[in-house]
């Protein structure tokens, strides 16, 4: 009977031994895996991936009686960049918000610098070199005689500037923020996409003072609630401008915040000057 006994108790010190075997190496477990996710976790923080970028522009947000959300970025012209995206804007190493229409990777909006289109060669398909389809509102800036305009044009060779090597243009929809009789009927002549439906928005602006203002809201938004929250929340005289695309290509890279949209890839971008 003692024999049994000593038996079993040797037995039952042998599971324990295991038991606390196991707890220790579980114990130690969770404290590397609570390590690495710590280490992970501080290396994101720390590895903003716009360190580095020119921060030329003024960043301002704000809420339309609509309770329509407004993000801005204002800045000079001079600090503009039109360029390729082919990619969520979060994946790219620039501030800057959404460019013109798309399909596939077409670019179906004028965005042309110098004369040189941002998505391909002059005169291409897709390139940036036309607005496709129908003539539309073109944001435009001469360089050489330092001034804006909204040109309706449906090519690069439309376009009126002073010096073919010193100037910007990117196409979107006429806004006629200064005409609110006209700005309905060229809207719908100008085929802006889902109008009076509520979609995310984005624009670009200028005002009398020289400023550029790119603008995005996830707020979903008629193009008249985005228009009126501009109208009454941008802090400039004199605006005009030009609808982007909308919905899911309405995005922001902002030092401030990122603005994904519903995170597709989007062809192009207006960016800041200066990004990788």
């Amino acid at each position: 009977m003692w024999a049994l006994t000593e038996a079993s108790t040797g037995k039952l010190k042998q599971l324990w031994r295991r038991r606390q075997w196991l707890i220790v190496s579980l114990l130690l477990l969770m404290i590397a895996a609570s390590a690495i996710s710590m280490f992970l976790l501080s290396r994101s923080h720390k590895e903003n991936p716009f360190d580095g970028l020119p921060h030329a522009y003024s960043y301002l947000e704000t809420v339309s009686t609509e309770n329509v959300q407004l993000y801005m970025m204002s800045l000079s012209p001079e600090d503009i960049k039109l360029r390729a995206a082919g990619a969520p804007l979060q994946q790219v190493i620039a501030y800057g918000i959404n460019g013109g229409f798309f399909y596939g990777d077409a670019l179906l909006s004028i965005a042309i610098m110098n004369d040189i289109p941002t998505n391909g060669v002059k005169k291409a398909y897709g390139s940036g070199w036309f607005n496709a389809k129908y003539v539309r509102g073109t944001l435009v800036w001469d360089g050489s005689s330092r001034s804006f305009s909204v040109q309706v044009v449906s090519s690069g060779e439309e376009l009126n500037v002073t010096d073919r090597q010193h100037y910007f243009a990117q196409g979107g929809i006429s806004m006629n923020l200064q005409d609110e009789e006209l700005w309905e009927d060229v809207i719908a002549k100008e085929h802006l996409p889902y109008s009076d439906e509520k979609r995310m928005r984005s624009g670009m602006l200028y005002d009398d003072s020289g400023k550029l203002w790119l603008i995005v809201t996830p707020t979903l938004s008629t193009a008249a609630e985005f228009r009126s929250a501009i109208l009454q929340s941008v802090p400039a005289e004199g605006l005009e401008g030009i609808f982007l695309d909308g919905d899911g290509s309405s995005q922001m890279n902002a030092d401030e915040i990122i603005l994904p949209g519903d995170s597709r890839a989007v062809v192009q971008m207006i960016a800041v000057d200066g990004a990788k």
